[in-house]
């Protein structure tokens, strides 16, 4: 619809008898017609004729004029009316005229000469009340000083969406003439916004007549064809008091400023969350390609398509970092690497683990050198060729869309570690110096989080070789004894623990098993388990039983320094004897799996830690059958938080019960039972299998009876080992066995029993009833005796004693020859 158009439709021309309605029915501007003869007979009278004057059409018709509307009817008034309405031509003019009612009302009057019946001529009058005319232009002047000085855009609409009517501030806002607008819609005149949402809004307001305040729109306009621009517009539905509906009506706003303001405290907003999420993400563990991944998920994609953070190599070979020299290239190990999309750039960088050399002259290098960050807001192939680590890799980059380009140093305590790269691709913003300040937020973070780790695992694995250090690096076989152990550090605790075991080979084939746990983590108690695990194999060695042991290792780990507490199971298995003695220091309690595969926890006095001081320790002696198993364990193995500690210690038991398994099976089953998800506390465990002792290894002579003892044990001595095929020792061996015999005949009146047991050495013992042990005593050269013991010192290999419960045992060793174990 044209202007003119919406004007016609919206006016009331010559015989229309009314203009627009107001919504209560009422005519705003009544427009009476009347048809006079030349005489001023009135012909016709209209209803707006009724109405603005109160006559009829029965009474005026047939009536003049004159008469009618003046007071004096033939006076001068009338007069002058008949003049103007019969002068046969057109005249326009406001006249005073007679209401019914008796008042004057002035009218604003156009005559019209139109031809009549048979050429007569008549006069088409019409008149409407000026006060109601001024009033309607009054409005319309208030209306078209809105249209025309109103800062705010104005347009009016057809029902068609094309612009009718708008005043210059929205001409302005879009850089058309206002000419260039009219009959034309939205969408052809400002193709740079989002006109087809703007038309599907106005649409719906066409079809609900629902106004919409504050609708959004943006994009670019021929009058600023270089910057992106924002309105607020409202709009509501034109429709008369019938509901005939015209089109629709816009107020528009430029608020490209507020909408800015509000897109830059969005991103920093957005930045402010990407920072919150970061911390909570970032550094949650101490594990360096764990961190380097957190960072890469909290940008990606929100901060950048494609990511990477690289490691200096000597770094994480665990060197302290150092400034970069100008003439040397650097060394970088790939951390991680993540994209928001298939860019098409992993093929193009350092795989994970990948270490790849950047030359001295390179961008990344000098950056890391510098230690400021290296912004390229805008990649082209020269740009790129400077940041790659070979040549080859910038066409893939371009390929892959690269247009813009951030990389900052990783920087902890001063010094660089490596370095972190931002791309974006898909993403059409340019980093700006805001992205700078952002990512140096999230690298700074990473990098105290990395060097944390860096930290953490230098001094952990310090820590480690530590222990494992103190541990046993070999388990020597032992004769009669089936052996196995585990030991797993805790898979939640940071740092390393207080665990220990070991096996001691003693003497006369006996073995010493000791288990210990020392109270807390850390260096300080790698290094107390150092000191009580060197402490318990010497004592060991000593041919002390488990009581004495524990009571000598107490004393140690009471001066080794206040709180440092330790429990520890002690237990030598003699496989002559098939017997377990057993003693312990507040540990748990050793778990002992019959033959037959019945198994139950071993009843033992449970003692006090030790470095608590001042208290006894008891052992017990059990019976160990052939095919008997023994487990000693730390805490960590059965030990979990909400559980009884007795429950998992018959869960061990019943893990243990039963028959067919190999040992190392059932320290698979044990881990498999009972730490299949981790655990907190470092673990220790050692299982013994009691085997058949081979009868061609061990020799038995009683000593009792007549006869020349000390020559029978020769003879007797001599035979085994000839039978042994250890012939070559047998000259040592019989003045081994002669010396110790003949010492039990003076010092202790009763020997009992010569045994000859042979494993990785040639053991002789020689059982009394004496309870005094033998001693190396000076002698003088004119002495007849004395000499005994030091010729078993000097013969033997190694040689002592020890306490039993009826007596002693003095025992020597020789060296098997090569090849003969």
């Amino acid at each position: 619809m044209r202007r003119d158009e919406w004007d016609a439709t919206n006016a009331t021309g010559p015989g229309a008898g009314t203009t627009a309605a107001r919504p209560d029915g009422q005519r705003l501007v009544p427009l009476a017609t009347a048809l006079l003869q030349d005489d001023g007979l009135i012909l016709h009278w209209s209803e707006d004729a009724e109405s603005l004057l109160g006559w009829t059409a029965e009474e005026a018709v047939g009536t003049h004029a004159a008469r009618l509307l003046t007071e004096d009817g033939d006076g001068p008034a009338a007069t002058e009316l008949l003049e103007r309405l019969t002068s046969g031509k057109s005249w326009s003019g406001v006249l005073p005229v007679r209401h019914r009612d008796g008042r004057t009302v002035e009218l604003e009057f156009r005559t019209y000469p139109v031809a009549g019946p048979g050429g007569t001529l008549l006069l088409l009058a019409t008149a409407s009340d000026t006060a109601a005319l001024h009033r309607i232009e009054a409005d319309l002047a208030v209306l078209d000083g809105i249209f025309g000085q109103s800062p705010i855009g104005m347009a009016v609409y057809d029902t068609e969406l094309r612009y009718v009517r708008l005043n210059e501030s929205l001409a302005r806002m879009n850089g058309l003439p206002v000419a260039d607008h009219l009959g034309r819609r939205i969408s052809s005149i400002l193709p740079g916004i989002n006109s087809t949402e703007i038309e599907q809004l106005m649409k719906q307001v066409l079809a609900t007549g629902r106004p919409v305040v504050d609708a959004r729109s943006h994009g670019r306009v021929p009058g600023d064809p270089r910057r992106d621009r924002a309105w607020s517009a409202s709009y509501f539905r034109l429709e008369d008091s019938t509901g005939r509906v015209f089109g629709v009506c816009s107020s528009i706003i430029d608020v490209t400023e507020r909408f800015r303001a509000e897109a830059r405290a969005a991103r920093a907003q957005e930045r402010l969350a990407t920072i919150a999420e970061a911390t909570a993400r970032i550094g949650t563990t101490l594990d360096l390609q764990r961190t380097a991944e957190e960072l890469i998920e909290a940008v990606i994609p929100r901060f950048a398509d494609f990511a990477t953070v690289d490691l200096l190599e000597t770094v994480l070979r665990g060197a302290e970092p150092t400034p970069i020299p100008d003439d040397r290239g650097a060394m970088l190990r790939a951390l991680a690497v993540g994209e928001a999309y298939e860019t098409g750039l992993a093929g193009a960088v350092d795989t994970v683990g990948e270490v790849a050399e950047y030359a001295p002259g390179r961008s990344y290098t000098e950056c890391l050198r510098s230690g400021r960050p290296l912004l390229r807001a805008h990649v082209d192939e020269e740009v790129l060729r400077g940041l790659v680590a070979s040549p080859d890799r910038v066409a893939p980059g371009l390929a892959a869309g690269i247009h813009s380009y951030l990389m900052l140093p990783v920087i902890a305590r001063g010094m660089v570690l490596g370095g972190a790269e931002f791309i974006r691709m898909r993403n059409p913003e340019p980093f700006t110096a805001a992205d700078v300040a952002l990512a140096e937020e999230l690298v700074a973070r990473t990098a105290l989080a990395i060097d944390n780790a860096r930290l953490y695992r230098r001094e952990r694995e310090t820590a480690l070789t530590l222990q494992r250090s103190l541990l046993p690096q070999e388990i020597h076989r032992t004769l009669g004894l089936e052996i196995a152990y585990r030991y797993l550090p805790s898979s939640v605790t940071s740092e390393v623990g207080g665990d220990w075991f070991d096996v001691v080979p003693l003497s006369c084939g006996r073995v010493a098993l000791v288990v210990g746990d020392v109270m807390g983590h850390g260096i300080r108690a790698a290094a107390t388990m150092g000191q009580l695990r060197t402490v318990a194999r010497t004592l060991a060695t000593l041919d002390m039983p488990p009581e004495q042991v524990l009571t000598r290792l107490d004393e140690t780990a009471t001066g080794i320094g206040e709180g440092q507490f330790a429990t520890c199971i002690c237990a030598v298995y003699d496989p002559l004897e098939r017997t377990l003695q057993v003693a312990a220091a507040g540990h748990l309690p050793p778990v002992w799996v019959a033959p037959d595969g019945t198994a139950r926890r071993i009843e033992i006095p449970p003692g006090v830690p030790l470095g608590v001081g001042g208290v006894a320790f008891e052992s017990v002696e059990i019976p160990l059958p052939e095919g008997a198993l023994v487990a000693l364990y730390t805490d960590g193995l059965v030990e979990r938080r909400g559980q009884d500690l007795d429950d998992g210690i018959d869960l061990l038991a019943r893990t243990l019960g039963g028959p067919g398994r190999t040992l190392e099976a059932s320290c698979d089953a044990v881990l498999g039972a009972l730490v299949s998800g981790g655990s907190d506390d470092d673990i220790a465990m050692i299982m013994a299998r009691v085997l058949p002792l081979p009868a061609d290894r061990v020799a038995t002579l009683p000593l009792s009876g007549g006869g020349r003892l000390p020559g029978k044990a020769r003879r007797f001595t001599r035979s085994t080992l000839a039978a042994w095929g250890l012939s070559a020792l047998a000259d040592y061996a019989e003045l081994l066995v002669s010396e110790l015999v003949t010492n039990a005949l003076l010092h202790a009146d009763a020997p009992r029993r010569l045994r000859l047991f042979r494993d990785r050495v040639l053991t002789v013992e020689v059982s009394d009833a004496g309870g005094q042990t033998p001693q190396l005593r000076p002698f003088a050269e004119q002495d007849e005796g004395g000499r005994g013991m030091f010729l078993v010192s000097e013969l033997a290999q190694r040689w002592g004693s020890r306490l039993t419960r009826d007596g002693k045992v003095v025992w020597a060793e020789l060296e098997l020859p090569f090849g003969s174990g």
